[in-house]
C-alpha cells in the first residue's frame, strides 16, 4: 500500500501526485482570474451570463466525476484515467486563446472541467490508497498545498506577462499550455499504481450509493448545501474590481489568496489529524459565513486584500480535510466511487450556485450574492454540528 521510499516524508505516489497538481494548477490559475475580466471587459458579457458559463462548465463536467470514480473501481485502474483527464484539460487552452465570443470561452471552460471530472476521483483514490491511515489528512493537505502552490505561481506569472504584453490576455492563455504538458509527463513517468487483484464480474463495484451508510449520505448532503451558496470565485474577482482593485492587480490579489491557502493547508491537516477532522471542517464553515458577509459589506481595497487572505485560510481548513474525513467513513472497496459521488454532488450544486450568484448580482445587488452564501454556510455549519452529535451518539449506543 505505502511506498518504501519517501519524498520529503511522503510516499512516492502522494508526492508526485502533488507535483502533478502543482503544474496543472500553475496552468489553470494563469487563466482563471483573467477569464471573468476577459468576458466582462473584452467580450462585454453581463454577470448573469458569466455565472451561467461558470455554472455549466463546473456542473455539467462534474457529472463525469462519479462515472470516472466508478469506472476506476470497476476496472481497477487509476493512472490511465489521470493521464486522460490532465491531457484533456491541457488541450482546452487553445480554445480560449482563439476565443472571440463567449460561446468559445464556455467551450474552453467545459473541456477544462471535463478533464477535471475524469481525473479527480481516481487521483484521490491513489492518494487514499498510498497514505498511512493515521496520516490521511496530512496526505490530502500536502496534495492541496502543492496544488495551491501552483495556483500561487500561475497568477504571479500571469501578472508578469500582463505587464510585459500590455494586458494581452491571449498570450497568457497560450503559454499556460506548457505547465499542463509537464503535469501529464510526470504522471506517465513517476506515478505507479498498485496492481489490483482480478475481480469477478458479480463482485465488481456498481454505480450505487447503497454501500454507503447514513453518515456518508448526510455529509455529502451538507457539503452540497454548502456548495449551493459557494458561487464561483469569479464573483470574488469581479467584487474586487468593483471595490477598486485595478485590473492589472487582480492576479496579485488571487496570488495572495492562493499563497495563504497553500501555507495553511499542511498545518490544518496536521491539526485535523491531531484534534479531529470534524472540528476543523466546522471552523471552516463558520469562517466562510463570516467572510462572505465581509465581501457583502466591503467598501475599500484594504478590506478586499484582507478578505482574500482569510479566504485562503478557509480553503486550507476545508478542501483537503473534507476528503480526508470522507475517506474515514466510506467502505474501502468503494473509495473512488465515493469520492466521485461526493465530487459530483458538490460540483452539480455549482450550476445553481453560480446562476443564483449572477442573478442576485444583476437583479438585486452585488452584496446579495454574498449574503446568500453566508446564509447557506451558516445552515451547513448547524447541520454539521447535528451530524457530529449523531455520530457520537451512535458510538456510545
Amino acid at each position: 500500500m505505502n511506498q518504501d521510499k519517501k519524498y520529503f516524508g511522503f510516499g512516492k505516489n502522494v508526492f508526485f501526485t502533488g507535483l502533478v497538481s502543482f503544474f496543472m494548477d500553475f496552468s489553470s490559475e494563469m487563466i482563471y482570474p483573467l477569464v471573468p475580466l476577459f468576458l466582462a471587459n473584452v467580450l462585454g458579457v453581463n454577470k448573469s451570463m458569466i455565472g451561467l458559463i461558470e455554472g455549466i462548465a463546473e456542473s455539467t463536467a462534474s457529472l463525469l466525476k462519479v462515472f470516472s470514480g466508478w469506472l476506476s473501481d470497476r476496472i481497477g485502474q487509476r493512472k490511465n484515467l489521470m493521464i486522460a483527464g490532465y491531457a484533456i484539460s491541457t488541450l482546452s487552452r487553445p480554445i480560449i486563446a482563439l476565443a472571440g465570443a463567449w460561446q468559445q470561452v464556455l467551450a474552453s471552460r467545459f473541456v477544462d472541467r471535463l478533464g477535471k471530472g475524469i481525473r479527480t476521483a481516481p487521483r484521490d483514490a491513489i492518494i487514499a490508497e498510498s497514505a498511512e491511515s493515521t496520516h490521511l489528512a496530512r496526505a490530502f493537505s500536502f496534495h492541496r498545498t502543492m496544488d495551491t502552490m501552483g495556483a500561487v505561481v500561475g497568477p504571479a506569472i500571469a501578472l508578469i506577462l500582463l505587464q510585459l504584453y500590455n494586458n494581452y490576455y491571449k498570450m497568457v492563455f497560450w503559454l499556460s499550455m506548457i505547465p499542463g504538458a509537464i503535469a501529464v509527463l510526470i504522471i506517465i513517468a513517476f506515478i505507479k499504481e498498485k496492481k489490483q487483484a482480478a475481480v469477478a464480474p458479480a463482485e465488481r463495484p456498481r454505480l450505487t450509493i447503497k454501500h454507503f451508510d447514513w453518515k456518508v449520505k448526510i455529509f455529502i448532503m451538507i457539503a452540497t448545501l454548502f456548495a449551493l451558496g459557494n458561487s464561483s470565485d469569479a464573483f470574488l474577482i469581479l467584487r474586487a474590481e468593483q471595490v477598486g482593485i485595478p485590473t492589472v492587480m487582480i492576479p496579485a490579489v488571487y496570488l495572495l489568496f492562493n499563497l495563504v491557502y497553500s501555507l495553511s493547508s499542511i498545518p490544518a491537516g496536521i491539526a485535523a489529524d491531531k484534534y479531529g477532522k470534524k472540528r476543523v471542517i466546522l471552523i471552516g464553515f463558520v469562517l466562510f459565513a463570516g467572510l462572505y458577509y465581509g465581501f457583502a459589506v466591503a467598501k475599500s481595497s484594504t478590506a478586499i486584500w484582507v478578505l482574500f487572505s482569510l479566504y485562503g485560510v478557509f480553503m486550507g481548513l476545508t478542501e483537503g480535510i473534507q476528503k480526508a474525513f470522507l475517506a474515514t467513513i466510506i467502505p474501502p472497496d468503494f473509495k473512488a466511487t465515493a469520492f466521485g459521488v461526493y465530487a459530483t454532488a458538490v460540483g452539480l450544486a455549482t450550476l445553481p450556485a453560480s446562476l443564483i450568484g449572477g442573478l442576485l448580482w444583476d437583479r438585486v445587488s452585488p452584496s446579495a450574492t454574498f449574503y446568500f452564501g453566508a446564509a447557506t454556510a451558516t445552515l451547513s455549519a448547524l447541520l454539521f454540528v447535528a451530524l457530529i452529535v449523531s455520530i457520537k451518539g451512535e458510538r456510545h449506543a
